[in-house]
């Protein structure tokens, strides 16, 4: 049981330091530190950071659009999101985004504030409904390209190799 808990500390403390470290390189390249960061290595930023960022030049930004109630959404955050070949051409390819589509709290986005609205069971932020054309499916990855436009708008759940093939034709 001692080697137990010494393993297990050891492990989350190898864990926050490597979160730590990536948080502060991707940070401080893109001229924001990430909202968060994954054991695996991927750095999320969240909507608001995305007016902030510098040097995005030549990468594409992802957005997870997501609901807290969102099983499929968690299943991708558990198996997709750690798979090695999708962290690493993610890392080298895209600025990765977290936008929970209900959320309460106005957003602002390129110099405009987007609120919630009642819509559907539960409401949505403008912003989303915007980005996703106003289809609210979830999980949904809405691409942009480096000037923050709309490229595509991917609703469902997407196993590994499924999200890398949308990656690589983007």
């Amino acid at each position: 049981m001692k080697h137990l808990i010494i393993l297990v500390s050891v492990l989350l403390t190898g864990a926050l330091y490597t979160s730590c470290n990536t948080s502060n390189a991707t940070g401080s390249s893109l001229g924001v530190t990430a909202s968060q960061v994954t054991a695996e290595g991927l750095s999320w930023y969240s909507i608001d950071d995305l007016d902030k960022m510098k040097n995005i030049e030549g990468k594409k930004v992802m957005i997870d659009m997501y609901t807290s109630w969102c099983g499929w959404c968690k299943v991708m955050d558990k198996k997709t999101f750690t798979d090695p070949a999708v962290i690493a051409y993610l890392n080298e390819n895209f600025v990765l985004v977290k936008f929970n589509a209900e959320q309460k709290e106005p957003v602002v986005f390129q110099g405009e504030t987007y609120e919630w609205t009642r819509s559907g069971r539960k409401g949505a932020n403008k912003l989303a409904i915007k980005m996703m054309s106003g289809r609210m499916a979830y999980p949904t990855m809405v691409y942009l390209n480096d000037k923050l436009e709309v490229i595509k708008s991917s609703p469902g759940y997407k196993k590994p190799d499924q999200l890398l093939a949308e990656l690589q034709v983007l």
